[in-house]
């Protein structure tokens, strides 16, 4: 039977017919595929000096010698089809030769210097930028691991974009095979690769990459949808080609008539833009009709507009789905006519026209005018059209402001505005400004200044005075009305403002103007916490345990750091533990504690094998002992976990990524034991979890959380509810759960949920 699914699963990629998902040969020797890249990259490169790209194979190919993916194939092999990924972008050797490289200097005894020595330094630039950070100075903690990843990616990219280009194509590569990673990583790379790889693919331009990435994501993280989609797609496949071939058909013979130079297809839109339409529309496929796009591509922009006049004398154009990015690009430099018609049967369908150059760019975005293009010679040429990137420096700036990872994380994931849709405005003199769509005139006044903004009192559109939290539309000219005698931002302007740069600088002004305030409330806020966990701040508060701190998060002075806790860009809790932290490693426990855990090691010595227990754990080395869950964490089946041997109470099961088992001391970290899920209890038992849902607080909100709940039959067991001044409310809920399968669901159920900022689990 599971050979059968697994067939199943395999036959149903096969009949994909929009190209973007390719099935991988197997048993292709890393011979062949290189055999294949040096093919691609001679189909478009101008020079026939392949020594450099020979010589990055070679190499990677002995550093990774003794090293297997866990499909069981060489290591090799990934490295080989990340360059075939980067030749079909049809970048520069530095980028094919990188692409060889992105892994020796992780994964290898190679080092950055030699890379550097042997290949020069941009080659060594874009693999640095590309390699990840060593795991062990975060404490394993995923979240700091992940955030000081992608700070170092970001800062890389800035000098040389090229970074992002491998980094996509690496992370392209391991979503294509990412059936061989365990289920809960298949998760996690997939959530990670729709939250931020995706998106930066789109801010790119990189369509090609783009789509494969969201439906291959939307394969590991709802794959009964994905599957469900591929089903009811293929089932009228012929009846849609010969639809959509006869609205080819149709068109071609008009065009022809009109004496345009064209080509035409028709394609379906991949399944992650029709499961968001599903899931916005609350419709079903069967209700949803425009599943295709016919194209057009043509020679000039001239007759873009003659095949845009033909194609409405033939069909009915639907009422205000027309957009003309030709005239006024995307953000990502996406040109394109797009119109929406109903067919001879009723059907609607959407056409789009451009030209063939807007079509290159529509693929490959920046890769398509990177500025770095070889010449015969071997040398470069500028292209005319260099991409500013003033979105990635817009990343580095509001990035700078971030101490906290969390923060960090969640404006990457949830609230950047590089990633969303633009509106386009004109300053008074008629410059264009873009905007996130939804943005009003306080958003338009800070990306004009920080003063226009703080100095605000009103605005005015099209010449006619405005409310301030006006929606700006699309042409919009736009004059703000300033004043000397201005108090300032109101703290109700970052509940109402969309684009991340006005809210950086509405917090920075708040930050600068109630310092003092900040910094007797931060000292407030850290007394009051060594109160709560009865600390004597006495023991902590010392000059070099105060001094690591202000090394850690980059403060210059004390004040600073207090001030951060004031404004909440610090959690006291961070600052305390780690102080304490500090404190149990300068003053090691008392010899007591040590014997009674010595008498506990020597007992397990005594014992082999593995003890089991009602709870589901099988513990490593103690029979017949008490084991209980922990509440810090409260681990469910499909965590990793780990036991903790108490005085007199057993064992406490906790989640490996738990706060307090991160921060244990040296001492107690020899507490730990070995402990995992026993599977065939798992199935009877419920257990305790409990999430932090932070969301803008919408009416409705409470209620859209609970109705989700029920309608995956889970009891609640509390929910607690807090908000803040800003708007926003933390909710927490308590739940019981098979495991963390269903916890999963029920999570991304939730994450649909438009209010929701961020989701996440206790961790202690």
């Amino acid at each position: 039977m599971a050979g059968n699914k697994e067939e199943k699963k395999k036959s149903r990629e096969l009949i994909l017919d929009d190209g973007h998902i390719e099935a991988m040969e197997e048993n292709i020797s890393p011979e062949e595929l290189y055999v294949d890249l040096i093919e691609r990259v001679r189909k478009y490169h101008p020079s026939d000096d392949i020594s450099m790209i020979e010589k990055a194979y070679r190499v990677a190919s002995e550093a990774h010698k003794d090293q297997y993916r866990r499909s069981g194939e060489h290591y090799i092999v990934h490295p080989l089809c990340v360059a075939i990924i980067l030749a079909d972008m049809q970048l520069d050797k530095e980028s094919i030769v990188a692409g060889l490289l992105h892994d020796v200097v992780e994964d290898t005894i190679m080092t950055a210097d030699a890379l550097e020595k042997e290949f020069g330094s941009d080659v060594a630039l874009i693999v640095d930028g590309v390699t990840k950070l060593e795991r062990l100075k975060y404490n394993e903690d995923k979240l700091e691991f992940q955030a000081e990843n992608l700070r170092k990616m970001f800062l890389a990219m800035a000098k040389d974009i090229r970074v992002i280009m491998v980094k996509l194509a690496d992370r392209l590569h391991n979503m294509r095979t990412l059936q061989y990673m365990p289920e809960n990583k298949q998760q996690e790379i997939a959530r990670e690769t729709m939250d931020i790889y995706a998106p930066l693919a789109q801010r790119l331009g990189i369509s090609k990459l783009k789509v494969e990435l969201d439906d291959l994501s939307l394969k590991y993280l709802e794959p009964e949808v994905y599957y469900d989609l591929v089903d009811k797609i293929a089932a009228k496949k012929s009846e849609r080609e010969a639809y959509v071939q006869k609205i080819v058909d149709e068109v071609s013979s008009h065009l022809d008539g009109a004496g345009i130079k064209y080509s035409i297809d028709g394609r379906v839109k991949h399944f992650f833009s029709i499961y968001k339409k599903m899931l916005n529309q609350n419709k079903t496929i069967d209700e949803i009709y425009d599943l295709f796009a016919i194209r057009v591509l043509v020679d000039t922009v001239k007759d873009c507009y003659a095949v845009l006049g033909v194609i409405h004398e033939i069909y009915k154009p639907i009422p205000g789905r027309f957009k003309d990015y030709i005239a006024m690009p995307k953000a990502n430099m996406y040109q394109s006519l797009h119109t929406t018609l109903i067919g001879s049967s009723g059907q609607p369908f959407e056409i789009q026209i451009r030209t063939y150059e807007m079509h290159k760019t529509a693929e490959y975005g920046i890769a398509a005018h990177w500025k770095y293009k070889e010449a015969a010679d071997g040398g470069y040429v500028e292209e005319q059209e260099a991409e500013k990137l003033s979105w990635l420096r817009q990343i580095l700036e509001w990035q700078k402001d971030m101490s906290d990872n969390k923060e960090f994380l969640n404006t990457l994931k949830n609230d950047m505005d590089i990633f969303s849709d633009s509106v386009y405005c004109f300053t008074p003199t008629g410059d264009v400004k873009t905007l996130p769509a939804g943005s009003n005139p306080i958003d338009f006044a800070y990306s004009v200044h920080s003063a226009v903004g703080n100095r605000m009192i009103g605005a005015r559109v099209n010449g006619r005075i405005v409310n301030i939290d006006y929606v700006i539309n699309n042409g919009d000219r736009i004059e703000i009305i300033t004043s000397q005698n201005s108090k300032g931002p109101s703290r109700d302007w970052l509940s109402m403002v969309k684009s991340t740069q006005a809210r950086n600088k509405i917090n920075q002004w708040f930050k600068n103007e109630f310092k003092e305030e900040n910094i007797e409330k931060g000292k407030e806020l850290l007394q009051d916490y060594c109160r709560q966990k009865a600390i004597d701040p006495l023991k902590i508060f010392v000059p070099e345990y105060m001094a690591a701190i202000m090394r850690k998060y980059g403060f210059k002075d004390w004040d600073a750091v207090r001030a951060a806790v004031g404004h909440g860009g610090l959690k006291e809790g961070q600052i305390i533990n780690k102080m304490m932290e500090l404190y149990e490693k300068d003053h090691p426990a008392v010899k007591s504690d040590s014997e009674v855990l010595k008498e506990v090691e020597e007992k397990a010595k005594t014992r082999t094998g593995s003890y089991k227990n009602k709870a589901g754990i099988i513990v490593e080395g103690l029979e017949d002992v008490a084991v209980r869950f922990s509440k810090c964490c409260s681990p469910i089946p499909g965590d990793e976990i780990v036991g903790f041997v108490t005085r007199g109470r057993g064992v406490s099961i906790h989640r490996t990524d738990c706060i307090n088992v991160i921060n244990l001391s040296q001492e107690d970290r020899a507490r730990l034991i070995e402990a995992e899920w026993q599977e065939d209890l798992i199935d009877k038992n419920k257990y305790f979890a409990e999430i932090s849902i932070y969301a803008r607080n919408n009416a409705g909100v409470l209620a859209d959380i609970t109705r989700v709940l029920t309608e995956k039959n889970i009891s609640i067991i509390s929910m607690n509810v807090r908000t803040s001044k800003q708007g926003t409310a933390t909710i927490s809920v308590a739940f019981e759960v098979a495991g963390k399968e269903e916890l999963n669901r029920v999570v991304d159920r939730l994450n649909t949920i438009e209010a929701i900022i961020d989701i996440e689990r206790t961790r202690g």
